[in-house]
């Protein structure tokens, strides 16, 4: 299946490749290893030629330690100079949306003309945490999205919004909404924003979606077509067998979630020796949207990715148990990468 696209086809080489991130604590390392790790990663990304960096929200989850998002962006932001540095994303619903447009006011105050502010409308957590971050009150995320962007839209009268976010007010950052269906892939689109895809864990939705945000997009001030960026995971090595071999950490992550077991980041295993047929053909059916292999591999599967689904940008993600391998992994990738 393909998306339907009258402009230029677009080619792998011709379009930004970007670094999706949450901060992965592997067995028997700890989160300050995690974070000494993000930023070498995003120094080497920004060496390679890499787009963006973005952190995602999660909470309460044993192999992911990027909870506190606004604070991991500044860390990688002061260690980095070209690079932008973001949110995929900020889990708007677990947020009052004047603390995010005053966090990211801050980050875009120190870090002018980087930052990028990609808004989910999950939680990013369970019932329980949600709970616990204090966020019980049923608010539509829509309605959440337009009072964010009233903070930073200095054209509002007092009256009209009263409360100012201080810094906030005025920037000019960009929002994104981020998306695992065809819902934010309707508000972006109403609202004339990109939109971010997240087909590393929801494959199927992929092609709906697109064709939904595409269809229905109204240029706005900020954005005057719609710009697409594509989620996938990532295990590329020197070989298809070693990329496998270690894209296996990413299925036994799954797998413990599936068993409700989250667990730090396990080293590569044969994967036969540890889920039964029905949990494989679910966590094949949900990982479909990666990349595993070797160089030429995951060049001819980004090349047929992009031709199909006619991304304006791809954001990759990877669990690695070894950070050395992480490293290598996206060293392959930077070889697709325009550097001109």
């Amino acid at each position: 299946m393909s998306v339907e696209n009258t402009a230029t086809k677009k080619k792998l080489g011709a379009i930004p490749i970007s670094i999706l991130d949450s901060a992965t604590v592997s067995e028997g390392s700890t989160p300050a290893d995690s974070f000494k790790n993000l930023l070498d990663l995003a120094q080497h990304a920004e060496a390679w030629g890499f787009n963006r960096y973005w952190l995602a929200e999660h909470h309460n989850l044993a192999p992911i330690a990027s909870s506190a998002t606004s604070v991991l962006i500044s860390h990688i932001a002061a260690g980095t100079n070209r690079i932008r540095v973001g949110s995929g994303g900020i889990m708007l619903p677990n947020h009052a949306p004047l603390v995010i447009a005053e966090q990211f006011g801050s980050l875009e105050s120190l870090y002018p003309n980087r930052i990028d502010l990609g808004l989910g409308r999950a939680t990013g957590s369970d019932q329980s945490t949600a709970r616990a971050l204090r966020r019980e009150r049923a608010i539509e995320f829509p309605e959440q999205v337009n009072e964010l962007m009233a903070y930073f839209d200095p054209s509002k009268s007092d009256s009209e919004n009263p409360v100012k976010a201080i810094p906030g007010e005025g920037l000019k950052i960009p929002i994104w909404l981020l998306g695992s269906s065809d819902f934010s892939a309707r508000l972006a689109a109403y609202l004339g924003l990109p939109f971010s895809f997240a087909g590393h864990f929801s494959p199927s939705y992929t092609f709906p979606a697109i064709q939904t945000y595409r269809e229905n997009f109204k240029p706005s001030e900020s954005l005057k077509e719609p710009y697409v960026m594509m989620g996938l995971n990532l295990s590329a090595a020197d070989t298809d067998e070693k990329a496998n071999w270690l894209f296996s950490s990413l299925k036994q992550s799954s797998l413990a979630m599936v068993r409700g077991k989250a667990a730090p980041i396990q080293p590569p295993a044969d994967m036969d020796t540890i889920w039964n047929e029905n949990e494989k053909q679910f966590i094949s059916q949900s990982l479909k949207g990666s990349i595993v292999g070797s160089p030429q591999t995951v060049k001819d599967q980004l090349q047929t990715f992009i031709e199909n689904t006619q991304a304006d940008e791809i954001i990759l993600t990877s669990y690695f148990y070894d950070h050395k391998d992480r490293l290598k992994s996206y060293e392959i990738i930077s070889d697709f990468i325009n550097k001109a």
